[in-house]
C-alpha cells in the first residue's frame, strides 16, 4: 500500500483545482464512497494483523490531511471568486456620473399654460367640458344651420345616438352660460376633433376659446384684449388686421391677421356673440352682450417656435421635444 504516492497525488490534484466544482470532483475521487481511500480501507482485512493496525492509522491520518487541504483550497477558491466578482462589478467613483435628464412639458402644453396664465391674470376662469358632445351643444345651440358644411360626415366624427366628437370647445361656453349667471370671463382649452390631416392639420388638435359676457361688452374691448394678448404671447408689439368674416355664432365676426415676416397671416377668429346664441342659453340680450374668440394651440406653438410641420408635435421624437 503506497500511501506516500497517494498523498502526493491528492495534494497535486487539490492544488490544480481551479474552481469549486473541480475541487468537489477531487474530494470525491479520494474521500467519496468509491474514492481511493475507502477502497484501500476495505482491503485492510487482507493484511497481516501486525500490518493492519499501522496501515489503518496511516490511512486515517491521510484522510484528515486531505480534508484539511481541501477545506483550505475551498476557502481560497471562494475568496478568489468573490474578488473576481468585485473586480468585474467595481465602480470607478472618479468617472463622471450618468446625467439624468429632467422631464419637461410638451411644447403644446407649454403654449396652453402660457395662454391660460395671461388670461388668468385678467380674471378669466378656465372652463372644461366633455369631448363627446351632442349635436345640440356642438351645432344647434351655436346657431349653426342644419345645412352648414361643418355638419357634413366628411368633417365631423359622428359616434351614433346623436353623439359626436366635438369640433370646437364652443360647447363649453354654452354649458357655462346655462350653469352660471353673468358676468362671465372664461377660456376653454381642450382637445377637439375634425376629419383633416396634412402639414398644418391633424384629426385631433387643441383649441382655446374665450368668452366675455357682461354689460356693455364691445368689439373695441375685444380688439384691445387680443392686441394685448398677442403682444404678450410673442413678446413684442404685433401689427394686427381685423378682416370681416362669417361665423354662425358671432355677429359681427372677424378673422385676425398678424404681420408676419413678409406678409399677413391669419391667426384666430373672433366676434360679438350672436343674440340667438345668448337667448338659447337663457341670457337676457337686452342687458348683456358678449364677445368670443378662438385659436389653435398647435398653430400658436408653430408660430412661436418656428415649426414648419404640425405632425412633429405628435411623433414623440425626443430629439425634437427636448428643445423646448
Amino acid at each position: 500500500m503506497d500511501i506516500t504516492s497517494i498523498r502526493k497525488k491528492a495534494i497535486d490534484a487539490v492544488a490544480s483545482s481551479s474552481d469549486l466544482q473541480g475541487l468537489e470532483i477531487v474530494y470525491k475521487s479520494f474521500l467519496g464512497k468509491s474514492g481511493e481511500l475507502n477502497m484501500l480501507l476495505k482491503t485492510l482485512g487482507s493484511l497481516p494483523a501486525d500490518e493492519r493496525r499501522e496501515a489503518g492509522q496511516s490511512l486515517n491520518v491521510l484522510k484528515k490531511e486531505i480534508e484539511i487541504i481541501c477545506s483550505k483550497k475551498q476557502i481560497e477558491l471562494v475568496n478568489l471568486d468573490a474578488e473576481n466578482k468585485l473586480q468585474n462589478e467595481r465602480i470607478d467613483v472618479t468617472l463622471p456620473g450618468v446625467k439624468k435628464e429632467k422631464g419637461r412639458l410638451h411644447p403644446v402644453t407649454q403654449t396652453i399654460h402660457s395662454i391660460s396664465d395671461f388670461f388668468g391674470s385678467l380674471g378669466f376662469d378656465v372652463a372644461d367640458g366633455p369631448e363627446v358632445e351632442t349635436d345640440y351643444y356642438n351645432f344647434e345651440a351655436l346657431n349653426v344651420p342644419a345645412d352648414h358644411p361643418a355638419k357634413d360626415m366628411h368633417d365631423t366624427f359622428y359616434l351614433g345616438n346623436g353623439n359626436l366628437l366635438r369640433t370646437h370647445t364652443s360647447p363649453v361656453q354654452i354649458r357655462t352660460m346655462e350653469q352660471q349667471e353673468p358676468p362671465l370671463r372664461i377660456i376653454c382649452p381642450g382637445r377637439v376633433y375634425r376629419k383633416d390631416s396634412d402639414l398644418t392639420h391633424t384629426p385631433m388638435f387643441h383649441q382655446i376659446e374665450g368668452l366675455v359676457l357682461e354689460e356693455g361688452a364691445s368689439f373695441a374691448q375685444l380688439k384691445g384684449l387680443l392686441n394685448d394678448f398677442l403682444t404678450d404671447f410673442f413678446g413684442q408689439e404685433m401689427e394686427l388686421r381685423f378682416r370681416p368674416s362669417y361665423f354662425p355664432f358671432t355677429e359681427p365676426s372677424a378673422e385676425v391677421d398678424i404681420r408676419w415676416k413678409k406678409g399677413w397671416l391669419e391667426i384666430l377668429g373672433c366676434g360679438m356673440v350672436h343674440p340667438n346664441v345668448l337667448e338659447m342659453a337663457g341670457i337676457d340680450t337686452k342687458k348683456y352682450s358678449g364677445f368670443a374668440f378662438g385659436l389653435g394651440a398647435e398653430r400658436m406653438a408653430m408660430l412661436k417656435y418656428d415649426i414648419p410641420d404640425l405632425r412633429a408635435f405628435f411623433e414623440n421624437d425626443h430629439r425634437f421635444l427636448k428643445q423646448f
